[in-house]
């Protein structure tokens, strides 16, 4: 399926941008019929001079520390400018989404409603 944009200057006669407004980049045509979607809760960052690698992968146990080793399954690396683009597309989407929905909590424990649950009595345990 190709993605156009519909400001794409072909179709607005290649007009040269006015002064002190920023040239619009034209966009990209994109074939992602055969893409792979995957979810991960899980991200790693490490790098080199030269890029970024972020590993991506699914943490059965979000809570606490896992105890057994996490499995990453999927590793992408980019290039420092590309690194910067998806940080600035990022920054704005979870902008966007906060606006919409509220601030996105990344401290599990604040946003814990009401504590953790005590534990049920058992036989051994009375109340």
């Amino acid at each position: 399926m190709a993605k156009t944009d519909e400001n794409d200057p072909k179709d607005k006669g290649d007009q040269p941008a006015a002064a002190g407004q920023p040239q619009q980049r034209p966009q990209v045509d994109v074939d992602d019929s055969h893409i792979t979607a995957t979810y991960a809760n899980f991200c790693r960052v490490t790098g080199t001079p030269e890029e970024l690698i972020l590993d991506f992968g699914l943490n059965p146990q979000p809570v606490g520390v896992p105890t057994k080793p996490l499995a990453l399954t999927q590793r992408i690396v980019l290039n420092y400018y590309t690194a910067k683009r998806m940080l600035h597309a990022l920054h704005l989407s979870i902008q966007r989404h906060e606006q919409a929905f509220g601030v996105l909590e990344t401290d599990i424990q604040k946003r814990v409603v009401g504590g953790m649950p005590a534990p049920a009595p058992t036989a051994d345990r009375p109340k």
